[in-house]
């Protein structure tokens, strides 16, 4: 699969690096290419710029500070052909007018847009197994394609499962679930090496 991640910082980076190691093609797309050459060398990944990466795939993983969101989805424009996994969390500033990136991707673009891969730290996606297990990934969006594709990408990163929260009514639930492990990892200190997974009895 062709993914470009519009982003290069911490989430970004290890999902690239995971999803490029799993054999899919993946284009970096950042502000300055040139920038960047700690990426150089790694296979299936490709660093050019954010509309260069958005023209090569059909998914889209945007994972860009909220001041960002608005400018880039503007640049980007018309998408409707493509899929955007919006990986940021608007808990502490809002990409004005809008409530979240799920909706600013959504009015601006006419992607399908998912809420997904925002709900740990960087660390987690960089390497989501404890114990010989991975963790959960947690989703929502109207789309049943790109709530496929994320499964699919949840479980090439090393994610056990990818669970539904349901429509674009639950993308805020899901960022509000973000919040939770911000507030115990960060804001409790109970560290950045925790997560959650769903368990049956």
């Amino acid at each position: 699969m062709k993914i470009a991640i519009i982003g290069a910082g911490n989430v970004g980076g290890a999902l690239a690096r995971n999803w490029a190691a799993a054999g899919h093609e993946v284009y970096l797309g950042v502000k300055n290419p040139a920038d960047n050459k700690e990426w150089s060398g790694i296979a299936n990944l490709t660093v050019c710029s954010v509309k260069a990466a958005a023209d090569e795939a059909a998914v889209l993983l945007v994972a860009l500070p909220v001041p960002a969101l608005v400018p880039v989805a503007q640049e980007l424009g018309n998408m409707e052909n493509k899929i955007v996994i919006d990986a940021t969390n608007a808990v502490f500033a809002k990409p004005a007018p809008y409530e979240t990136g799920y909706h600013v991707f959504k009015a601006l673009t006419g992607a399908d847009v998912i809420k997904s891969f925002n709900t740990t730290g960087f660390e987690n996606m960089a390497n989501p197994v404890y114990h010989g297990k991975g963790i959960d990934m947690f989703m929502a969006a109207g789309s049943q394609k790109a709530k496929e594709v994320v499964r699919l990408l949840a479980s090439d990163a090393g994610f056990e499962a990818c669970y539904d929260f349901g429509g674009e009514d639950k993308v805020l639930l899901i960022e509000q679930f973000a919040m939770a492990w911000i507030n115990l990892a960060i804001l409790q200190k109970e560290g950045r090496d925790i997560a959650f997974k769903v368990l049956r009895r």
